[in-house]
């Protein structure tokens, strides 16, 4: 039994088969799914999402590659949408330096506007971080007072314990699966337990030995047995381990 706390279905690569393969879900073991938004448009589906499926909630937030195209008053309509019993979080947001598809002071500007809307409506974060990690850390270090999540995290054991430090979380993919995956397995060894949660950032990063296909949460287990491999943990304790975890972060009864 499964929570995948980071997944993308509201993607046009799921439009041929979105029903089915989420209507498969629950059979496979994968019994919850985290759907993170990117932009207004895919706040609005994860929330239709959430409420055709019973087993699926949302996030509601503007990804950096998008910040560019928010204007004043998307912060007010994404609260508005953060009102949705099931939105249980503002994501992701964050900042990333390696595309550059939005100006970086845009990013930071509404970056910040997004973590102060999850200070005021009381939600978690899900955080998006790629070559822009001091000013990302620099951006989330005023506002310990919020729980947080490091999505896909891939960074050092320096990085994690900063992170670890302010009482948030990390979240891991099919990345730890990878060969030249070296740096994050010292952080599964070392992180405390109750920190940890499952995503597969699905259709992305599908783990080895799928790698190179679209992904999906019927693909969880895999990255699961990598995490029980490096902890000495069954399947099932990480299954468990994480699911309460992911229900713990997101304020899920």
């Amino acid at each position: 039994m499964y929570f995948d706390t980071h997944a993308h279905y509201d993607d046009k690569r799921f439009d041929d088969d979105r029903d089915e393969l989420l209507g498969s879900m629950q059979g496979s073991g994968i019994t919850l799914i985290l759907n993170a938004a990117s932009n207004f448009r895919s706040a609005k589906f994860s929330l239709k999402l959430a409420d055709k499926y019973s087993f699926i909630y949302a996030s509601v937030g503007v990804h950096p590659h998008d910040s560019k195209s928010m204007t004043d008053e998307t912060v007010t309509e994404l609260e508005k949408l953060l009102s949705h019993p099931k939105a249980m979080a503002v994501g992701e947001i964050g900042l990333d330096f390696h595309y550059d598809f939005s100006p970086r002071e845009v990013q930071k500007k509404r970056f910040h506007e997004q973590l102060e809307l999850a200070r005021r409506v009381r939600k978690p974060v899900i955080i998006h971080e790629r070559e822009a990690l001091r000013d990302t850390l620099n951006a989330v270090s005023d506002f310990r007072d919020i729980k947080g999540v490091f999505h896909c995290f891939s960074g050092s054991w320096d990085t994690a314990k900063i992170i670890l430090d302010m009482g948030w979380y990390l979240s891991f993919t099919g990345v730890i699966t990878f060969k030249n995956a070296r740096r994050v397995l010292e952080v599964l060894e070392k992180m405390p337990a109750d920190r940890m949660m499952l995503e597969t950032d699905c259709p992305f990063m599908s783990p080895e030995p799928v790698r190179g296909r679209r992904n999906s949460s019927l693909y969880l287990p895999h990255i699961a047995e990598k995490i029980a491999e490096i902890r000495g943990m069954t399947l099932d304790d990480v299954a468990v381990l994480t699911m309460n975890n992911g229900l713990r972060f997101f304020g899920i009864d």
